[in-house]
């Protein structure tokens, strides 16, 4: 996907039933469904049973099975409640009879209350940076095969690291991490579609950040890695089609997981999002 409607156009699901909708994949590298790509599914297919003058406030994911990229992947909605202020739904997706994940999202109507937000962290502002595609052209055939295949695949995302990983060595690096990103193309106006790209959008650079302490930043072969839950919350509007900085740690990883968690401001420094995820990080065994 070079530009961002084509994403749109993936997440634009076709409605089967009152509660049924169907939905198509697209590979990111993997041989898998990108995560990123069924969690956003299954938020949009919730979106088109919410009215309209309410908007997701959070949404929590568990990935139960990895996704087939080759069949479509079926969304049944279950409307748990229509409140005063909250309305909740659960979405499941389903392959070959199987739940593959599982999303539960609570939509909200715009209400005024206290404000207060963590103040932005001071980087590197994103046009002084080089993106991911940048990267590929500067290194070319120097980089190894495998991060050479990732940089070059197309996204519908622009991203600007600011710290800098040494592709040519298993460096260990302190488990925090900033990128700037925003979509390749303009966004329409409506709210929605907007947090759903960035719902997608938020399961690049996360698990991985995990790695860093590890020696394992770049070079991931030989290991399992695999997001077994995400959360994420949106407290204030934005665009996707403005720069956006996506702010990244990782308190732990134990037990053959990791936990990272990240905030998500604007290029003013206002707030727009907050994430948490915990994943699989294992070495495969021989």
């Amino acid at each position: 996907m070079k530009h961002v409607s084509e994403l749109l156009s993936l997440l634009d699901l076709e409605r089967l039933e009152v509660n049924l909708f169907r939905g198509e994949s697209r590979s990111i590298g993997s041989p898998r469904v990108f995560g990123g790509q069924v969690m956003a599914q299954a938020l949009s297919a919730a979106m088109r049973t919410v009215p309209d003058d309410r908007f997701v406030h959070s949404f929590h994911g568990y990935f139960v099975l990895p996704g087939d990229l080759n069949i479509p992947i079926i969304f049944e909605v279950d409307r748990i409640r229509d409140g005063g202020s909250f309305t909740t739904r659960a979405v499941k997706a389903i392959q070959n009879g199987k739940a593959i994940f599982h999303l539960t999202a609570s939509f909200q109507l715009e209400q005024e209350g206290f404000d207060h937000q963590t103040e932005m962290p001071k980087v590197i502002p994103f046009d002084e940076l080089v993106s991911y595609d940048g990267m590929a052209k500067q290194f070319g055939d120097q980089l190894p095969e495998n991060i050479r295949r990732i940089l070059s695949i197309a996204r519908p995302i622009e991203f600007r690291p600011v710290e800098f990983l040494n592709p040519f060595a298993n460096e260990v690096y302190e488990p925090v991490r900033n990128v700037w990103l925003k979509t390749k193309g303009d966004m329409p106006e409506d709210r929605r579609q907007n947090d759903l790209v960035l719902a997608y959008a938020s399961d690049y650079n996360l698990l991985t950040t995990a790695l860093f302490p590890h020696g394992k930043a770049i070079d991931h072969r030989n290991l399992q890695i695999a997001s077994l839950d995400h959360a994420m919350w949106f407290h204030r509007p934005f665009r996707a089609d403005e720069w956006l900085l996506y702010s990244i740690d990782s308190p732990s990883a134990s037990g053959a997981r990791g936990f990272t968690r990240g905030h998500i401001f604007n290029a003013e420094g206002k707030l727009v999002a907050s994430v948490v995820q915990e994943g699989l990080m294992r070495k495969v065994r021989k």
